[in-house]
């Protein structure tokens, strides 16, 4: 009788295994280790995931489902700040740096002081060299730079930089805004009104462009994301067959 109750007790005192039928990990002192990523998560974190995982995926179809659930989690109730985030590069964006470079372009085409500013630039060359005009673009490519990065207005991520190094969305400002100088230029007779010189042509271009990077910054980046496929996903294949 006595073995009898001593087999039943040692069966009843035995732990039970978890329902689950794993057990769980446990670090060296016997607690259990905690989980890999940050310690307190919130949704940036998320959301960098997310990132993550669509620059791993190899399917167009996948990587727009990853798109679809990180604007799912920026449209939860009580995210309402992650809306200045900006991931996506889209033809849309070009069409609002277009807009914006366009504003800010054109009261300066009526402006004498842009051929005044760029004979100035023309007439100071020492050695050949046209330093306030080298400086006059340094300037620019800073300020597109300060605005879209350093100013605050949205959270801009860099993401599929031209060949590893140049943001997307930099280039972009920077080359749409050129090209708006130079068409509106051609288009007003403003180009080669007085005969100047090749360098004067190229130092008001440079005038303009000034006024048009940052029409183009602003009116990129203060609406917000654009909605549209970004353009590092779209399929520019032709099928020449059709």
């Amino acid at each position: 009788m006595d073995g009898d109750d001593s087999g039943r007790r040692s069966v009843g005192s035995s732990s039970p295994p978890d329902a689950g039928g794993s057990e769980r990990s446990t670090d060296g002192a016997g607690e259990r280790a905690p989980p890999n990523g940050p310690e307190d998560p919130d949704i940036n974190d998320l959301l960098a995931t997310l990132d993550a995982l669509s620059d791993t995926v190899d399917e167009g179809h996948e990587r727009e489902k990853v798109r679809q659930t990180i604007s799912l989690v920026e449209r939860m109730p009580g995210s309402a700040a992650f809306r200045t985030r900006i991931t996506k590069y889209t033809s849309r964006d070009m069409a609002e740096a277009f807009v914006g470079s366009v504003l800010f372009a054109l009261p300066l085409l009526v402006e004498g002081g842009v051929f005044e500013i760029a004979a100035w630039f023309t007439a100071v060359t020492p050695s050949g060299v046209p330093v306030f005009l080298l400086v006059h673009v340094g300037f620019v490519l800073v300020m597109t730079a300060g605005l879209l990065y350093f100013a605050d207005f949205r959270q801009i991520e860099i993401s599929h930089p031209i060949l590893g190094v140049v943001p997307r969305r930099y280039a972009g400002i920077l080359l749409v805004s050129l090209f708006t100088s130079v068409l509106m230029m051609l288009l007003w007779g403003r180009l080669h009104e007085g005969d100047p010189g090749a360098l004067e042509r190229l130092s008001r271009v440079a005038v303009v462009w000034a006024g048009g990077a940052f029409g183009a910054s602003l009116g990129d980046i203060l609406p917000g994301e654009s909605q549209g496929e970004d353009i590092n996903d779209l399929d520019l294949d032709f099928d020449l067959d059709d």
